[in-house]
């Protein structure tokens, strides 16, 4: 790959494992190249004041507020975390991107449009899958106190947007319901496979 970076991104609702499956895929990948794990929301300023004051508080803002805030978080992570280590030609992984807000704040009933506008200086991913699993599947999982945005209507209408890129080819869907190690086996396999026609 010489110093060609590629930015791969991991989607999918909480509860679905693609944070286990980002950390396999780096653990599987740095056998043959540098490696750098990241997530959304990023571990910036940004990021940590959606998580701490957002994500797990009662009170959710408008939507709108909501993609304004994740958009500058992505363009803070791409320009402190993202795009140096691209230019160092390493592989960057991250734990959600830009398809989590078309999701979640597309299902809050934002248009989709408008919330890739706000992200026109996002850096688009080299690929990007989507890690799929039931809603019902999912919030069962989750032992955790659940952020304002896991209940099972919302995780309904974000799996629904999720499979519509799929469907129009932008997200690579991978079946998330069988085992760890299956899903590991093919979230790699696919990597593996686009990384070679980088080389």
């Amino acid at each position: 790959m010489g110093k060609r970076g590629a930015f791969i991104v991991i989607e999918g609702l909480d509860g679905s494992g693609k944070s286990t499956q980002a950390k396999m895929l780096a653990a599987a990948l740095r056998k043959e190249y540098d490696v750098v794990c990241t997530v959304e929301p990023s571990r910036g300023a940004i990021g940590r004041f959606i998580r701490n004051r957002i994500l797990f508080e009662r009170f959710r803002p408008s939507a709108s507020v909501e993609a304004l805030l994740f958009a500058a978080d992505r363009i803070d992570h791409v320009q402190r975390e993202v795009a140096p280590a691209l230019a160092e030609g390493r592989v960057v992984i991250s734990d959600r991107y830009l398809y989590s807000s078309l999701a979640y704040q597309g299902s809050a009933g934002l248009s989709l449009d408008w919330i890739q506008t706000i992200n026109v200086h996002s850096l688009k991913p080299d690929l990007a899958l989507f890690i799929d699993v039931s809603p019902e599947v999912v919030l069962g999982r989750l032992r955790r106190k659940k952020s304002v945005m896991e209940t099972l209507e919302i995780q309904q209408k974000v799996r629904s947007i999720y499979l519509r890129y799929a469907e129009k080819g932008e997200l690579a869907k991978i079946e998330g319901g069988n085992s760890k190690k299956t899903v590991a086996r093919e979230v790699l396999a696919v990597v593996c496979a686009f990384l070679k026609t980088r080389c």
